[in-house]
């Protein structure tokens, strides 16, 4: 075995600026360096496991934990292993030739007993010159799991292309990077900082990191784990570790799958208010357990981005900082593969135990909607367990609902006519009109149930949906039969001439129209269509030329109720506009709409009239 010599000399890279490069471009936050380091010593220790279980390295394993220490006074961070170590000539090799990867070797050397091995982060080759955006001087001390006696060598490297090896004193197996730190970048030499970035990129790593005499990570998170292996107390608890002090998750999804892609992870539906509320809590990527972001919106279905919990494969493909997703095929391969595991856990769920299903449904049917509303093959799946609930608490599916009021609701041109309330309080009048003729209502009172509806509307067959207080009933559900008024004509003109004069607001249309004796004698409604695309206007959050226009009510009064003849026999005038006024505020007392001056003004006629 050939000694160490002591030998200087030009690193071999492509350009003479590459250091700057690394320093200023190749990394978007400076503190990647330690993940990079860190996950580069793991690598290491797993190379080591895995060549003796092939036979090639027949000594003791012992302890393969990976150790970060900070020395302040001397102003350095040391990250330490005990894996597989480097010989004089692969320091030259894999450090000082960049264009090479020690891993891509390793992997490549044993492909045939280890084929696509998950167990090997390796990126000991660019990844470690990251250590240059923090120091200004970076030493290797290390010794090959091959080598005997002292034969370890010592690497340093000021950061220009020049390098030095020497022999060096270590008794074990593999290797310290110790890093010089430059003055601007002594924040990292707070145990705090160390802590922090550690905790963020390591609390997964597969091989025990310690620091400060602790070790900091979970070797085996649920995710690596068969789903038999785990109870729900497991999941639960690990939920928990993800985001301290939230709810109980409703239920999770745990991943697994080999081909054509690796996946594994575990994705928890949390309870959710009935908003697009903008969270802390994301969806983790990991990548052979080192935290790579939870910026997945790539990875993930945009309608299930409100999900929690993690996602782990080394098929993501990312770009050499393994910061930014890269978009492939593998990317749309395993996003439809979370849709579809969502969509069959949900199904599942369903068909188990509907009344439980029924429960949750509350939580669960943002995403159920947004993902009908974004994703077909989610729709397809989704029809099956998408639930509507009547103003009475009843559940349907979309298929039962429709069956359910086909007979007494469908119109004129053979289109079922489903009846909605947005607030089952401020529209009860409403509501309870319908249900006086039969007709059921269901409540979607949901932020994203404007674009639900019209996206159920396209899609389910001659059927529409329209909100209780859009219309009269009548028309709402225009079955083509026409009520006879009391009133004449010439006195149905008179009676619109008075309202119109006593309201005297061009927002408003009047009409007379003959409706049931048991209606109310004013109606006020605001037309379906505008009133929808206001609400999906609003919750879009983005002027538009229907957000911006002004409400134009309609003004129904009931030729058939007694009141109508009771204001064309008043004396006209006053008194006549005095009690065309009174029934008006009080259909907008009906609608929560009465309110400051007006709403004083009303109690005290409705006081004055009972005095």
């Amino acid at each position: 075995m050939e000694a160490v010599q002591n030998e200087k000399g030009q690193i071999s890279i492509h350009t003479e600026n590459i250091f700057p490069i690394i320093k200023k471009f190749l990394y978007s936050d400076h503190e990647i360096f330690l993940r990079e380091l860190v996950s580069n010593a793991v690598d290491a220790s797993q190379k080591l496991k895995k060549l003796a279980s092939f036979g090639d390295f027949n000594g003791e394993l012992g302890d393969l934990k990976v150790t970060v220490s900070v020395d302040k006074e001397a102003k350095t961070i040391t990250v330490s292993d005990q894996g597989i170590g480097m010989t004089a000539d692969e320091i030259k090799k894999y450090i000082n030739q960049i264009a090479f990867s020690g891993a891509a070797e390793f992997l490549e050397k044993y492909k045939d007993k280890a084929p696509d091995d998950k167990a090997i982060i390796g990126h000991f080759g660019l990844g470690f010159y990251s250590a240059f955006m923090v120091a200004d001087k970076v030493e290797i001390i290390t010794k090959s799991y091959r080598e005997e006696g002292d034969m370890a060598a010592r690497w340093v490297c000021d950061g220009s292309t020049e390098f030095e090896i020497t022999p060096a004193e270590r008794s074990e197996r593999g290797t310290d990077v110790i890093l010089h730190m430059a003055a601007d970048s002594e924040e990292f030499l707070e145990n705090s900082r160390i802590q922090g970035i550690l905790e963020k990129y390591g609390r997964f790593l597969p091989v025990e990191i310690e620091f400060e005499g602790k070790v900091i990570n979970n070797t085996t998170p649920i995710w690596t784990k068969s789903p038999s292996e785990l109870t729900d107390e497991d999941y639960k608890k690990f939920y928990q570790e993800l985001y301290p002090f939230s709810e109980e998750p409703l239920f999770w999804i745990h991943l697994n799958v080999d081909y054509p892609f690796n996946l594994t992870g575990v994705l928890y539906f949390p309870k959710l208010k009935n908003d697009f509320q903008i969270r802390r809590e994301k969806i983790q990527l990991f990548s052979r357990q080192v935290f790579i972001t939870d910026e997945v919106k790539d990875v993930v279905p945009d309608f299930l981005m409100l999900l929690h919990g993690v996602i782990d494969s080394p098929d993501i493909p990312l770009n050499v900082s393994r910061s930014f997703l890269q978009a492939d095929a593998n990317v749309k391969k395993i996003n439809g593969y979370i849709t579809r595991k969502v969509a069959d856990k949900l199904n599942d769920l369903f068909k188990a135990d509907r009344k439980a299903f029924e429960e949750k449904f509350e939580d669960i049917g943002l995403f159920v909607k947004y993902g009908i509303l974004s994703d077909d093959k989610f729709w397809e799946k989704a029809k099956e367990f998408c639930l509507l609930k009547s103003v009475d608490e009843k559940w349907s599916t979309l298929n039962e609902y429709r069956e359910y009021v086909q007979a007494n609701q469908t119109d004129k041109h053979e289109n079922v006519v489903v009846l909605y309330a947005t607030d089952r309080n401020q529209q009860d009048a409403y509501v309870e009109s319908a249900r006086r003729r039969g007709y059921d209502v269901v409540l979607l009172d949901n932020v994203i149930d404007p674009h639900f509806i019209n996206a159920l509307e396209s899609k389910l067959e001659k059927t529409t949906f329209k909100r209780v207080d859009a219309d009269t009933l009548d028309k709402l559900v225009d079955k083509g039969l026409n009520n006879e008024s009391v009133l004449s004509e010439a006195d149905q003109t008179k009676l619109k001439e008075v309202f119109e004069k006593t309201l005297d607001n061009k927002a408003l249309t009047v009409s007379i129209e003959a409706m049931p004796t048991d209606e109310l004698p004013v109606t006020i409604t605001l037309p379906e269509f505008l009133r929808r695309m206001k609400d999906m206007s609003a919750l879009s959050g983005e002027r538009s030329f229907y957000g911006n226009m002004p409400n134009t009510y309609n003004v129904v009064v009931n030729a058939n109720h007694p009141l109508s003849a009771k204001v064309l026999a008043a004396e006209e005038g006053e008194a006549q506009q005095k009690l065309a006024k009174q029934l008006y505020d009080l259909a907008l007392l009906s609608q929560n709409m009465l309110t400051g001056a007006d709403l004083t003004a009303f109690v005290r006629r409705t006081v004055e009239t009972l005095a």
